[in-house]
């Protein structure tokens, strides 16, 4: 991503004051928090107390972020610290060996899985950005065939007013301008997919 990202500018609005932007943010990245605090097994009031510290450190430091389009590998890495802390703090009062062979495998396992949600949270929003970029032709097309079971194109060409056979054509010129985009292509070529081994970009099951 570029200074220019979409990010980028939800950071500088928020950090300017910007409620909406606020909003959206919290909106955007809750679900990847509450996702890495699951995972580490928190009792009800720490994951509360973690989620709090999260967004009040957020609130400090969202000024001073080099990389603003960086945010959700920060969100991340400051809420897995932060259920570190706690953990270790419990830690105190349990017989713990922090360096036995099966807590270093789970907590390797746990970076896994966060890793694999934020490149999941990642994902979802390149594919909304580059969406909002497409055709409303391509929009339309594109949300009919994602449905859950998918129309026949029989159906599609009835409810669109398109002939059957330019379905399939116009579909995968669609899905061509959504990878082209400046997000989903910002998105394809991110450290964070190649951290995680990502392939093509979880919206492929759309074309292929």
């Amino acid at each position: 991503m570029t200074s220019g990202s979409p990010i980028a500018a939800l950071v500088s609005a928020a950090a300017e004051g910007d409620q909406s932007a606020w909003n959206e943010i919290v909106d955007r990245y809750t679900p990847l928090v509450v996702s890495v605090i699951y995972k580490h097994r928190l009792r009800p009031a720490d994951a509360s107390d973690v989620n709090q510290t999260l967004w009040l450190r957020l609130v400090e430091q969202i000024g001073r972020l080099r990389e603003p389009e960086a945010l959700p590998g920060w969100i991340m890495t400051t809420t897995r610290n932060e259920c570190l802390r706690v953990l270790r703090v419990q830690q105190r009062t349990h017989l713990y060996d922090p360096l036995s062979e099966s807590e270093a495998l789970e907590s390797e396992q746990v970076d896994a899985d966060v890793e694999a949600d934020l490149l999941a949270v990642e994902r979802r929003q390149a594919l909304r950005d580059g969406f909002a970029e497409l055709t409303d032709q391509c929009k339309r097309l594109l949300t009919k065939l994602m449905t859950d079971p998918p129309p026949s194109y029989q159906v599609v060409s009835e409810e669109l007013a398109m002939p059957v056979g330019s379905i399939g054509p116009t579909r995968i010129r669609c899905l061509q301008k959504l990878r082209k985009t400046a997000a989903v292509a910002a998105f394809l070529g991110s450290p964070v997919k190649s951290r995680t081994g990502g392939g093509v970009l979880g919206a492929a099951r759309l074309g292929q």
